[in-house]
Formats: structure tokens, C-alpha cells, sequence
């Protein structure tokens, strides 16, 4: 900006403020900020060495990492699937505190196929609420939990369970504002259905980029959230190296690169920090175990989809398995199943740890769980109540106990407010709300989340 540029500038303010147009402890609040746009993107199922190793197809989120700040490695939260994941990342608690314990809840009369789309059943408040709360403007594309979520251009991650209902009609149903899908297939994106937005294909990718892209571009929110889904479809289906794996992070990557443009066409990159991160890493499988086998066996719960006249069930949740009593004072029951438990044959009990409601409370879970089960790496917990215990499994999968180093996911921070060429050891999930909430300056009550070396 020339000299006479801010002179006019500063003469247009001073102006503002005498006529009362503008709120002089807004503009000091904007003047504190380190950014004026944060966009907080999470890959599904990122890794790492994703940004690390020069051999992932990844130029974007590789220039970024060597020029802001990347983390060697990121621990998550348990269990380390999607949904309590990205609302940790939302409100910089573990699933004990905001609520969204696992993707479905547990459902005592039986799962109805239903997940936590709901933002009302997060506990705790969020950097969107934390956003509106400032005076600032807030976006997301397809983040997890965020129906009805304080957000002002919101596409939220919904679908329906009714039978033939196609995907794209409930996600405009629960659109904010309404249109917005439609003003962006008119701008942007092309008419949205099954073949131009489906996660089988990489195409969802580039529309979720050109989705977040648009907004910035148009409207410029202070918090832009988006959800990229590719890597972990993928990483499901072939495992930690399969071909699609690749193809899908050079979707993904292409689809940040789009945003990237998209604030560079709007005048606001130097303004402009990206977060990307993810919800946990990947461990390729090869057995599965189905604890409700046991119980039904023992008599304990039924064979039916309602679980019958049941008196414990394994709720399964990625490759964990957590047990809920249809009365949590059964203590008779629970003695049993931990009986079963202690008497396994060897071949099954050495595939898995067993902790304690005490430990899943340390762990930041499901207090409601009586025990839970963790899987060494290679093994994975399956809800069936069929069949032989031990299956055998292919492909790859995540939802471990966030302790070794596979399932750490990942994170970069790059661009205003943030030092170059820094290398971060270790952090937590929990501590990317604090990153956010330093460059928007939010001022959020954030006990659990604590600020990486990042400041500029």
C-alpha cells in the first residue's frame, strides 16, 4: 500500500468512527488480530509423511510445511475416528468433555444407523460460537457434527436413513443459508448428484475445495472449517500404500491449492493463515475380532439387531470396542463379561488390552463405557454377534488408542502470524483449537488446549 493509499485510509476511519459508523473497540479487536481469515482444513485420515516424505504426491501441503510450522506427529484421542476427533479439533477437549464420544452413538435398543450430526449435542462451546461471540463471520464444508451450528454459510456432513434417498437433497435440506448449494452449483461447482459428488471418486475433492474457495473469495469469513474425505475411503479399501491412496492425496492437495488461489484472487492471502490437520493416522489390518460372540454365548445379550433381552453389548467404534451394561448398577454382569475376559484363550487375549472405566475416563472417553477394548496394531473390533470370534481382515482402518506412532495424525500452520521453518515435536489434537483462537484472537476458555511455538 502507497503512502497517499493510507492516508485515505486512515482518513476514511477517522471519519467512520466520528459519524459513529465504526466501533472503535471493534477495529482495535481487528487491529490484535494475527490473521484476519483462518482456514482450518482436516484430511481425513492425513499422515505425517504426508508432508514429510517427498515421495507422497503433495506439493502444496509440502511447501507449506517447510515454510510455516509442521509437527513431526500429532496424538489424538480415543478412540481416534472421525467424528470425536474433528470435535476435538472444533473445541480443543477430548470427547469425555464435548460429548461426541464415538461417529454413532451407542443406541440401546439396538443401532439405527444413525451418527452425532447434531452441533446441539456438542457439551462444550466451539470456535464457531467463539467467531460469532467476536463479531466475526464463520463457513464450513462437510465438517462433521455441525448441523445447526452457529456458522454463516454452512454445508454440513449429513445424509439420510431412509431407504432410496439420495445423498445431496439431505445436505440442501440442512444447509444455511438457504440456497447457498444452489448459488454455488449456478458460480462454481456445476449441478451436485451422485456422479459430480460422491466420496467413490475424487471429483467430491475438487467441489469441497472450490465450495470453500468461493465463500472466501466472495463473502471472505474470518474461520473458513472444510472436512477432505478422500485418503481415508481410500486408505479403508487398500491399506496405508495402495495406489488410490496417492491418486487421493494429489485430489486433496489439489483441492488446498484451489483455496490457496482462491485468496490470492481475493487480495487476502498476506491476511491469510491455513491449518491443515487431521483426525488420525492408519494402521493396516489383518483380524477381526467380534467380542459380541462371547456374550451371546454367555447368555448376556441376543443375536438380533435390537440385541434382544440383552444385559451387556460391545459398542464398537473403529477398531475399538467399548461394553455398556442395559444397567450400569449390573455390577453382577460386569464381573462376568470381565471373567470372560481374564479366561480367553491365549491366540485372542494377546490381541488386545482391556482398560478400566477409570482408565477411559484418563484417556478423555466414554465415561459411560464400563471397560474398553484396545487392539494391538494389525487387529480390529468388529460389532458382529456372529459366527467365529477371529476373522480374518484386509485393508486398513484407525479408532486405536492413540499411543504409537501409526494412528498420530498430522499438522501445518502456515501463513500471517506464523514464524517460518518451525518443527514441532509432538502435540495433541486438543491443541489445534488454541491455534485458531491466537490468530483470530478469541479469547476462548481453553483448558485443554495449549499454543505450539508457532508465534511470528
Amino acid at each position: 500500500m502507497n503512502r497517499n493509499a493510507k492516508k485515505n485510509k486512515l482518513w476514511i476511519l477517522i471519519v467512520g468512527i466520528t459519524l459513529g459508523i465504526v466501533n472503535p473497540s471493534l477495529l482495535k479487536a481487528q487491529e490484535s488480530r494475527k490473521a484476519q481469515h483462518v482456514v482450518l482444513i482436516s484430511i481425513d485420515g492425513f499422515r505425517p509423511e504426508f508432508y514429510l516424505e517427498e515421495r507422497w504426491p503433495a506439493p502444496n501441503l509440502q511447501e507449506m510445511a517447510k515454510s510455516g510450522a509442521r509437527a513431526l506427529g500429532v496424538t489424538g484421542v480415543f478412540p481416534s475416528v472421525t467424528y470425536p476427533s474433528h470435535t476435538t479439533i472444533i473445541t480443543g477437549r477430548t470427547p469425555l468433555h464435548h460429548g461426541i464420544y464415538y461417529n454413532a452413538p451407542f443406541e440401546r435398543s439396538g443401532q439405527t444407523g444413525r451418527w452425532y450430526w447434531e452441533s446441539e449435542l456438542i457439551k462444550v462451546p466451539t470456535l464457531w460460537d467463539g467467531v460469532r461471540e467476536a463479531g466475526l463471520k464463520s463457513a464450513s464444508f462437510i465438517w462433521p457434527v455441525s448441523v445447526n451450528a452457529p456458522i454463516d454459510y454452512n454445508i454440513p456432513e449429513f445424509w439420510s436413513l431412509e431407504e432410496g434417498y439420495e445423498k445431496i437433497e439431505p445436505i440442501r435440506e440442512k444447509e444455511n443459508p438457504k440456497g447457498l448449494l444452489a448459488e454455488m452449483e449456478l458460480n462454481v461447482l456445476g449441478k451436485l448428484n451422485e456422479r459430480t459428488f460422491n466420496g467413490d471418486y475424487l471429483n467430491r475433492e475438487d467441489r469441497t475445495g472450490e465450495m470453500a474457495g468461493y465463500i472466501l473469495e466472495t463473502y471472505k469469513p474470518n474461520l473458513i472449517t472444510l472436512h477432505l474425505i478422500a485418503t481415508d475411503h481410500f486408505q479403508h479399501v487398500e491399506g496405508r500404500e495402495g495406489p488410490m491412496v496417492r491418486k487421493s492425496l494429489a485430489a486433496t492437495d489439489r483441492a488446498i491449492g484451489k483455496i490457496i488461489e482462491a485468496a490470492t484472487r481475493a487480495g487476502v492471502l498476506d491476511q491469510t493463515t491455513f491449518i491443515v490437520t487431521g483426525d488420525h493416522g492408519f494402521v493396516n489390518i489383518r483380524t477381526s475380532i467380534s467380542p459380541n460372540v462371547w456374550l451371546v454365548e454367555a447368555g448376556l445379550m441376543e443375536d438380533q439387531p435390537d440385541r434382544g433381552n440383552w444385559k451387556a453389548a460391545f459398542h464398537t467404534s473403529g477398531a475399538s470396542a467399548f461394553l455398556h451394561l442395559n444397567d450400569k448398577n449390573d455390577s453382577e454382569t460386569k464381573e462376568k463379561v470381565q471373567a470372560i475376559l481374564a479366561n480367553l484363550p491365549e491366540n485372542e487375549s494377546k490381541l488386545f488390552r482391556v482398560l478400566n472405566h477409570a482408565e477411559l475416563v484418563e484417556a478423555g472417553a466414554d465415561p459411560n463405557a464400563v471397560l474398553g477394548l484396545a487392539p494391538i496394531p494389525g487387529v480390529t473390533f468388529s460389532p458382529s454377534s456372529q459366527g467365529t470370534v477371529l476373522k480374518p481382515a484386509k485393508g486398513g482402518t484407525h479408532g486405536f488408542y492413540p499411543d504409537f506412532k501409526e494412528i498420530e495424525t498430522g499438522f501445518i500452520v502456515w501463513g500471517a502470524g506464523i514464524r517460518e521453518n518451525v518443527e514441532i515435536e509432538k502435540m495433541g489434537l486438543v491443541d489445534v483449537a488454541a491455534v485458531v483462537d491466537y490468530l483470530l484472537n478469541l479469547k476462548m476458555d481453553l483448558p485443554q488446549s495449549k499454543l505450539p511455538d508457532i508465534k511470528k
